[in-house]
């Protein structure tokens, strides 16, 4: 069938965040190959999820509705995900690369003998080959491979969240809510879930942030991060870190942004004392307002920025901090 899927992963019998971004750019993916968008849903309840998917740009939602997909376990989901895609033949698949979903797509491209590139940051249709057009970092970050599915189909690949902005439809129209059965009769599970425990680590979030400081190795140490923090907390922003503060012991891994870290989209990135390497960009580029802090003036960050600052952070960011307190009050 001529179909994008776009796999709508829940939790909790809510949906994923990077399910509705996927929906949004498969709307300009269909709009380039002439391919309808549709979602998978494997949940508990697809009639009360299904408008979401609708309002942001798919067409059909195929529910695969029972008790045991309240919660992910990758025998059961990826026998109903792999019978489905046999059954209907999509030409495209994308699934977010959540911890669940860098589970499930790689089990189901291997069943289906298909190909799959992981982690992609963007996304593209080649209107004369008729081909998903799939960029990723490569070779260590240091360069940015476009990867095909000549051969085989359906072609398949996983995106990170927040690669991809979420854009509901105003006033969408309904879709065509397909109920299919989960076909898991007789279905071996060979885990079983005993409890979930969250993670009781340090608090840090910021796929949801709508403003995020982040600092890197121009910072200069551990003791110089509080600029960093102080910005941040005038801001209301979170506080993130290159991968080089992460590895200098500075900030805790969680905070880490780029290919091997993190993925924002805030409205606000502030990038202090970070290069630029492609590791980082892959991890931020795609944020609304980028503000850059470097002495170097040529450093890559500028060329992703939508304003910048050449100097001396160690001026620069006090000067920021006093003002928007000074504002503030």
């Amino acid at each position: 069938m001529n179909e994008i899927w776009v796999f709508a992963e829940q939790r909790d019998g809510k949906l994923e965040s990077v399910a509705l971004e996927l929906l949004s750019k498969g709307r300009d993916l269909a709009a380039k190959s002439g391919y309808a968008l549709a979602a998978v849903l494997l949940s508990e309840n697809g009639e009360a999820l299904a408008p979401e998917l609708f309002a942001h740009g798919a067409s059909k939602v195929y529910a695969l509705d029972d008790p045991r997909f309240a919660y992910f376990q990758n025998d059961w989901w990826t026998d109903a995900f792999v019978s489905l895609v046999r059954d209907k033949a999509p030409e495209i698949v994308l699934v977010g690369a959540t911890t669940n979903g860098r589970s499930l797509a790689p089990t189901a491209a291997a069943i289906l003998h298909c190909g799959l590139t992981a982690d992609c940051t963007q996304l593209d249709f080649d209107t004369e080959k008729k081909l998903l057009l799939q960029t990723r970092p490569a070779f260590g970050g240091n360069i940015m491979a476009t990867i095909t599915c000549a051969d085989t189909r359906p072609q398949m690949a996983t995106v990170r969240p927040n690669v991809f902005k979420k854009e509901r439809l105003d006033g969408a129209p309904a879709g065509e809510l397909v109920r299919v059965p989960a076909g898991l009769d007789g279905a071996a599970c060979r885990m079983k879930r005993v409890a979930f425990v969250p993670d009781a680590g340090e608090d840090v979030n910021l796929a949801g942030a709508q403003a995020v400081v982040s600092g890197g190795r121009g910072v200069g140490s551990a003791e110089n991060f509080a600029l960093v923090r102080d910005l941040a907390a005038q801001l209301g922003a979170a506080v993130g870190a290159s991968r080089a503060a992460t590895d200098a012991g500075w900030v805790s891994p969680l905070r880490q942004i780029g290919q091997t870290g993190r993925t924002v989209c805030p409205k606000l990135y502030v990038a202090v004392g970070i290069s630029g390497a492609i590791q980082h960009l892959a991890g931020m580029q795609s944020s609304e307002t980028i503000v850059a802090i470097n002495k170097d003036p040529d450093a890559p960050i500028f060329d992703v920025a939508d304003f910048g600052l050449v100097g001396d952070l160690n001026e620069i960011v006090p000067e920021l901090s006093r003002q928007l307190a000074a504002r503030r009050a």
